[in-house]
């Protein structure tokens, strides 16, 4: 199966905890990989989550114990810029599928940003020009192409005096 190599990484995603959250803040983690001969599954949040891998005339089914938290703020990033300071990720999905030879993934990330999000979309702006990194801006809407070829949108709206949004990578 072409996507095993994700297998890994996503068991130690899903593991993975941070300290710093409070208990009702975990980001919900969401993830589908599937291939011709099988796929990955993952759900994972508050209260813990499942791991089921399947394949070829084979399954496994886990349980995953509440580890508190993710730390997905200090891995994220496109291309060297992260999310405007003290952002906090919400939900995370990912769906990835290479069948028939089509390679596609679609990640998408919910946020916050202590910020309004006309200032949060001016700071990452200019993150990803110092980076290199060409996004066209419609109102509080970046959108733009990583170095590896995914399309990518960011969309921030208000959520009171700070901003929420929403993080759209694509491929395929």
């Amino acid at each position: 199966m072409r996507l095993a190599f994700l297998i890994p990484p996503m068991m130690l995603l899903a593991a993975c905890g941070s300290n710093e959250k409070a208990a009702g803040d975990a980001t919900e983690v969401s993830i589908n990989a599937e291939g011709d001969g099988g796929g990955v599954k993952i759900r994972t949040g508050k209260d813990g989550g499942k791991i089921s891998i399947g394949g070829e005339g084979a399954a496994i089914n886990i349980d995953v114990p509440d580890f508190v938290d993710l730390d997905i703020e200090g891995d994220f990033d496109i291309d060297g810029v992260k999310l405007y300071p003290g952002s906090n990720v919400t939900t995370v999905n990912v769906d990835a599928n290479d069948k028939g030879g089509v390679d596609k993934a679609r990640v998408e990330l919910g946020f916050t940003s202590p910020a309004a999000p006309a200032k949060a979309a001016d700071w990452m702006a200019s993150e990803f020009a110092k980076n290199g990194v060409k996004v066209t801006r419609s109102g509080d809407t970046l959108a733009g192409k990583t170095k590896d070829g995914e399309d990518f949108t960011i969309n921030f709206g208000p959520d009171g005096a700070n901003a929420k949004g929403k993080v759209l990578i694509t491929k395929g």
